[in-house]
C-alpha cells in the first residue's frame, strides 16, 4: 500500500468496527461472509490483504494499529494549531488597529453551543467582575445539575472576596431545597437570594455590562449580550423582580397565610382563575403535577369547593388575589 492509503479513513473505528476487527483477530483473518464490510476497516487501517490472497483480509496487529491512529489524530491537533496560528497573525493587526480607532472588539450578540464553553465564557466575564445578577429557575422536584458546583462557588466567592456583589432570584419552591441551602450557608460576603411564585428564564448579568441568556430550551446554547440597550433593559428587568421578590438569604421572610390559604395556594390560585391546565401550574411554579394537584386539593378543601367549576368561582370570591404583594 502507499502512503495515502489512509488518507479518506473515518476519524477513528466505531463499535461495530472494532467488533468485526476482534473477529478477525480471533480468527486470524476476515470472514469471508464479512468481505463488504472490509473497505471500511482497510481504510481505517486495521485490515491489510493477505500475502497468500490478495482477494482476502487479515487483520493488522493492534499495537500498529493504535500507533497509526494516534498520529493521525496528533497530525490532526498539530494542523489544527497551525490553524489557530494563522488566525491570530492574520487578526492581530486587525484587532490593534480596532483599539486605537477605538472600535469595539466584541460584538453586540454572540452565540455560545456546548455547556462547557457557555461556563468557560461566563468564567471569563466575571475574572474582574463586581456585581453578578442572576435568576436561576429549577425544578424542584427533578433534582438538575445545579449551578452550585463546585467551580461555580469558587468562581462567585471570588467575586464576594474582591468585594463584589451576588444577588440572585429563584421560585419560592425552592426556598427549602437542602442543596441551595448549603450553596449560601458556604457563601460569605455580600450575597442576597430572593425568591418569587414566577421566574423568568436564566438569566445572568455581569457589571450591567454583559448578559448571558439560553438560546435554546434544553441550555445547550447561549447568546452573550454586549449591546448597552439590551443589557440595560434586561438589568432593569431583573431590578423590578428582585423589589417584588421575597428575602430568602441571609434574612429568611417568612410568607404570610391568607384566610387559611398559603402563598403557594393563592399563585396555582391566580394560574387556574386564567384557565391554565395543572400541567402548565406546575410548569410554572417549578413543581411536578402531582404536587400541584395536592396544593389544588387543599385549596378546595379551604375554600370548601366541591367541584372544579365552583372553585374558580369561590377563588374569585375569596378575595384572596385581592391582596397586594
Amino acid at each position: 500500500m502507499n502512503g495515502n492509503a489512509h488518507d479518506d479513513a473515518p476519524a477513528e473505528p466505531c463499535e461495530g468496527d472494532l467488533d468485526l476487527y476482534a473477529r478477525a483477530l480471533r480468527q486470524g483473518r476476515l470472514p469471508a461472509d464479512r468481505t463488504d464490510e472490509a473497505a471500511r476497516l482497510v481504510a481505517l487501517g486495521l485490515l491489510d490483504p493477505a500475502l497468500d490472497d490478495p482477494s482476502r483480509w487479515e487483520p493488522v496487529a493492534p499495537h500498529i494499529v493504535l500507533r497509526r491512529l494516534l498520529r493521525a489524530s496528533a497530525d490532526r491537533i498539530a494542523g489544527e494549531r497551525r490553524r489557530e496560528e494563522r488566525l491570530a497573525e492574520a487578526f492581530e493587526p486587525l484587532l490593534r488597529a480596532g483599539r486605537h480607532e477605538g472600535v469595539p472588539t466584541r460584538p453586540p450578540l454572540t452565540l455560545h453551543s456546548g455547556k462547557e464553553r457557555i461556563s468557560r465564557v461566563i468564567d471569563e466575564a466575571m475574572t474582574d467582575a463586581a456585581e453578578l445578577l442572576a435568576i436561576q429557575p429549577h425544578k424542584s422536584y427533578a433534582h438538575p445539575k445545579p449551578d452550585f458546583h463546585e467551580a461555580a462557588i469558587r468562581r462567585d466567592q471570588a467575586l464576594l472576596d474582591r468585594g463584589g456583589r451576588i444577588r440572585a432570584l429563584y421560585q419560592h419552591t425552592l426556598r427549602h431545597l437542602p442543596s441551595l441551602a448549603a450553596r449560601y450557608e458556604r457563601l460569605t460576603g455580600d450575597v442576597e437570594a430572593r425568591t418569587l411564585d414566577e421566574i423568568t428564564e436564566r438569566l445572568i448579568v455581569v457589571d450591567r455590562a454583559v448578559v448571558f441568556v439560553p438560546a435554546d430550551a434544553d441550555r445547550t446554547s447561549a447568546l452573550e449580550v454586549r449591546h448597552p440597550a439590551l443589557v440595560g433593559y434586561l438589568a432593569t428587568t431583573f431590578d423590578r423582580l428582585w423589589r417584588l421578590a421575597t428575602p430568602m438569604h441571609p434574612r429568611a421572610v417568612r410568607q404570610p397565610t391568607l384566610n387559611g390559604v398559603t402563598p403557594r395556594q393563592r399563585a396555582i390560585a391566580a394560574l387556574l382563575v386564567e384557565g391554565h391546565t395543572d400541567a402548565v401550574v406546575a410548569d410554572r411554579l417549578g413543581m411536578n403535577v402531582r404536587t400541584a394537584r395536592e396544593h389544588i386539593a387543599k385549596l378546595a378543601t379551604t375554600l370548601g369547593s366541591g367541584s372544579r367549576a365552583q372553585l374558580g368561582y369561590l377563588i374569585a370570591r375569596s378575595g384572596i388575589l385581592d391582596r397586594e404583594g
